[in-house]
């Protein structure tokens, strides 16, 4: 099973093409749903969501969507993974019920999480309930020279079945910064070498680019060829699609499974298409 997603269910700029034209707030998850079947859950890195808003994600979706949320920045950023355990019981307590709709749980640690610190991850994990896949997403120059500790990291995750997240921002990059999206995003997004492994069974890659303007295909290549083979050893890899803005994300996320050539809802008419396409037989 293939995985894919945007960063986000909700923006009005799908409105009239991944979104009916006079989607509600409310419905944007439920109309997301229809045409992918996960998402990146960006909004528990910065806040805690509440029991009703959990209740309302779990009804809008059915029971093959996954969510992938990330861990709050408390543990990764402020508490740096130590005096972790009350934190972390409220966090799972709170999560409980929309867990079996949970496909990955993400770390994302900070730039200055070395691999002097590897230990910490190592005890973090050991706090993790069992049952639930996980992915890290590392940031430090270190864990990508392909030298002790990228060796040290990689088989932590292995001997855990957790997975690494690879951030491919190369396309991004490539372009230059001349709009306010554009600058943002660069400042924003690490610029780091994209290491494509698969430490656990369900290996995540996040590739971001700047629009469908400039040349993106020639990045994604490598990932056509990586994301078919993860398939074809049983994995169930998950494929996240950001643009500087996101306003073409669902787009780029449609190109990418075209050329994989991959049957998926994402390669039928959005639903702001269809419903563009009736009206005009008006």
């Amino acid at each position: 099973m293939l995985y894919l997603g945007c960063p986000q269910w909700s923006s009005t700029a799908w409105k009239g093409n991944l979104l009916s034209s006079h989607c509600k707030n409310a419905d944007m998850l439920r109309e997301y749903a229809r045409t992918f079947n996960s998402v990146e859950g960006n909004t528990s890195f910065y806040a805690d969501p509440s029991a009703e808003s959990l209740t309302r994600w779990i009804e809008s979706v059915d029971s093959d969507f996954k969510f992938t949320f990330k861990f709050h920045r408390r543990f990764s950023h402020e508490l740096q993974l130590t005096h972790i355990d009350d934190a972390l019981s409220a966090w799972f307590t709170l999560f409980e019920p929309i867990l079996p709709h949970i496909g990955q749980i993400m770390l994302q640690l900070p730039s200055s999480f070395s691999p002097q610190q590897l230990p910490l991850l190592a005890q973090f994990i050991t706090k993790l309930p069992k049952g639930l896949s996980y992915g890290v997403e590392v940031r430090h120059p270190e864990f990508f020279k392909k030298g002790a500790a990228e060796i040290a990291l990689n088989q932590l995750l292995i001997a855990n079945n957790i997975n690494r997240i690879a951030m491919d921002t190369r396309a991004l990059f490539a372009v230059k910064p001349n709009t306010d999206a554009l600058i943002d995003a660069q400042q924003k997004k690490p610029h780091l070498p994209v290491h494509a492994i698969a430490t656990g069974s369900q290996p995540m890659a996040r590739f971001v680019i700047a629009d469908l303007e400039h040349d993106y295909k020639s990045y994604y290549r490598p990932w056509l060829k990586k994301v078919q083979q993860w398939l074809d050893e049983g994995k169930h890899p998950y494929v996240f699609f950001h643009t500087a803005d996101n306003r073409q994300a669902p787009l780029l996320a449609r190109e990418f499974c075209k050329d994989l050539a991959y049957e998926h809802p994402v390669l039928t008419p959005f639903i702001g298409e269809k419903e563009a396409s009736q009206a005009s037989l008006f």
